[in-house]
């Protein structure tokens, strides 16, 4: 690990003058993706901002009803506060099915959002990688993809965005929260990942050096009654292959609303809102969640080795949307 100077800031205003004041300096949370990044060579600021003591632990309302969750929430402060197990119960569960407990302990939900791919070419140094190295290439393409997106990829790059949390906080109209030198300022979650495209070091549409400061969750009643499903490799703690974040409102068999997003599948938390028009106003049934499911992947463009995902989501969208409608009924 290379030498770097830190800093502990004291407010919002000093982390964001910190932050400006040296290349490449980073807010430093919960660590849990940044630190292993400086281990293996792939991050090398100059100067860490730990923001760890900044008064941004509150999960309160809006005044709007609906929620703001503080930057410095931890992951596992998030899954249990009553308020976001009774009301976005599927952000809950993402959030527990993200991380071992020790982790989620450390982490931070700013942190979550900006944490970076685990694509193996992107974590090691020795390979070429258009997110670490503009312009070096993406071995993925040819190489080992099975992992790799089917969803808003380019030949430049097939990385996935590793958030379980982000994929239920794309399904529920997040709003993210920062402040810059200039003030503070505001995108929406859909907003905050750029597309892929030819630049995909171009990780998130923040201002340099802004910091997040939190995040708003809309009041939205579907969310009551929702779910997150992970399809992972193993039992134990492992990132997704694939996962849904899914909301529904029935009444007398008819979708009156509907909230979706994909994981795992892009290099951003994917809102599935062709899915979700296909669904609206229509049959509660199966036959009905796998043509939504269809209409949403038909963009898909899935390599030789994760034409598997395309069925994956598929069954995902029916069995979830499935258990959804049978639970409304009872």
């Amino acid at each position: 690990m290379r030498e770097f100077a830190y800093e502990r800031a004291a407010d919002v205003a000093g982390a964001v003058t910190l932050l400006g004041s040296a290349p490449g300096a980073r807010a430093l949370g919960g660590g849990t993706n940044l630190v292993d990044l400086m281990k293996a060579g792939v991050e090398r600021p100059q100067l860490l901002v730990d923001v760890r003591e900044l008064p941004l632990d509150r999960i309160e309302g809006d005044g709007n009803g609906g929620l703001r969750i503080g930057a410095t929430v931890t992951n596992s402060e998030l899954a249990a506060h009553p308020e976001v197990r009774r009301r976005y119960p599927a952000l809950a569960q993402a959030v527990l099915a993200g991380a071992s407990g020790q982790l989620r302990n450390m982490a931070t939900v700013g942190g979550n959002l900006l944490q970076r791919t685990r694509c193996g070419y992107f974590t090691d140094t020795t390979k070429a990688c258009n997110r670490r190295s503009p312009g070096s290439g993406c071995p993925a393409v040819a190489g080992e993809h099975r992992n790799g997106a089917i969803l808003g990829a380019s030949e430049h790059c097939v990385a996935v965005h590793p958030s379980d949390m982000g994929v239920a906080l794309a399904a529920f109209d997040a709003v993210v929260e920062y402040e810059t030198a200039e003030g503070p300022g505001t995108l929406p979650l859909d907003a905050l990942y750029p597309p892929v495209g030819d630049a995909p070091h171009r990780e998130t549409a923040l201002p340099e050096g802004a910091l997040i400061t939190g995040l708003t969750l809309p009041d939205a009643p579907v969310a009551a009654h929702s779910r997150y499903r992970k399809v992972r490799e193993r039992a134990s703690y492992a990132f997704a292959i694939g996962s849904l974040a899914a909301a529904l409102d029935v009444r007398d068999g008819v979708v009156r609303d509907v909230r979706l997003a994909f994981g795992a599948v892009a290099s951003r938390p994917w809102r599935a809102r062709q899915a979700e028009e296909a669904l609206r106003g229509g049959p509660a049934d199966a036959d009905a969640f796998a043509a939504a499911a269809d209409a949403e992947l038909a963009a898909a463009r899935a390599l030789p080795g994760n034409g598997y995902k395309l069925t994956l989501m598929r069954n995902l969208v029916v069995a979830v949307l499935g258990e959804l409608t049978e639970e409304a009924g009872r």
